[in-house]
């Protein structure tokens, strides 16, 4: 298990809840550690192999998209990494990519095609997400009619805040939202219909995207089980929660605990932990498979 990383011979360009990155030639290096967050908050336990899992679910989907989107990758072998850092290699083996400085949007780029989770509960207040008015009399789980885009600011720390495209248009352009928007429901729609034809329903998701160049490019993670809701399509069923292949198990399991959502979390059990590692590992099997 890789809990936090520490290779003295990089600069730390950022350490974010779940990656450790560092940059060298003008690239940068992205370590998936297996730490998982939770409303905000890094936990104190670690789930075993996730930053595997995760990158592997990243690659994938970075590779499927790249018809439809530029992506940051440059390379996840072992052989492309500086030579002053074999020390490390067992460590970051299967757990790192090497990718392209971007300039990052400082938006995420959530797109929902069924309204649950913080949707549900606006919806229910105001029958309506980040702006955009929804049909009466839907249910939790729901699937909606078109695909929505409900961008979000992004936190360096704390709670990113959902907002509507209108504001986003406002602070990154109205020519670059739209392009935003445009791609992210397009890949989002091209990604669902292959997870479903394999049995999974991606119910909502999150992308983030850079600019190299002049051009828009797909950053960060894609389509994991931590950036989205992937619900089994088998035992999907409207009005009520979903079982799902995500954290929102974990999520589940910290809703029943006398916890204010505040940092330090709890620590997660055995049985937690296990069954969380055994849901992204299945949801990796049949995304790739």
């Amino acid at each position: 298990m890789i809990y936090n990383t520490d290779i003295k011979e990089l600069k730390v360009f950022k350490r974010g809840k779940v990656r450790d990155v560092y940059e060298f030639d003008n690239k940068l290096l992205i370590v998936a550690t297996d730490r998982i967050s939770c409303f905000d908050v890094i936990l104190p336990t670690p789930i075993p192999d996730k930053g595997k899992i995760l990158t592997k679910i990243s690659l994938f989907w970075f590779d499927f998209l790249k018809d439809n989107v530029t992506n940051h990758i440059i390379s996840n072998k072992i052989d492309d990494l500086p030579l002053d850092l074999d020390a490390y290699k067992d460590q970051l083996d299967g757990r790192f990519v090497i990718v392209e400085k971007c300039d990052v949007i400082p938006f995420e780029c959530v797109v929902r095609g069924y309204v649950s989770g913080s949707a549900w509960k606006e919806y229910k207040q105001s029958k309506s997400v980040c702006g955009i008015a929804l049909p009466q009399g839907l249910k939790e789980s729901d699937k909606l009619p078109e695909p929505i885009f409900t961008p979000a600011t992004k936190a360096e720390s704390g709670h990113d805040e959902n907002v509507d495209f209108y504001y986003m248009a406002d602070k990154a352009g109205e020519e670059l939202a739209t392009k935003l928007k445009e791609i992210s429901l397009d890949i989002y729609k091209r990604a669902c219909e292959y997870a479903e034809s394999r049995g999974i329903i991606i119910a909502d998701t999150k992308f983030e995207f850079g600019i190299k160049g002049g051009d828009i490019v797909l950053v960060d993670e894609v389509l994991t089980p931590d950036s989205s809701r992937f619900w089994p399509r088998e035992s999907y069923e409207p009005g009520r929660p979903q079982a799902s292949f995500d954290k929102q198990f974990v999520r589940d399991y910290l809703e029943g605990l006398d916890w204010d959502k505040t940092p330090p979390g709890p620590n997660l059990p055995e049985e937690i932990v296990n069954k969380t590692k055994a849901k992204y590992e299945q949801a990796l099997k049949i995304l790739t498979s």
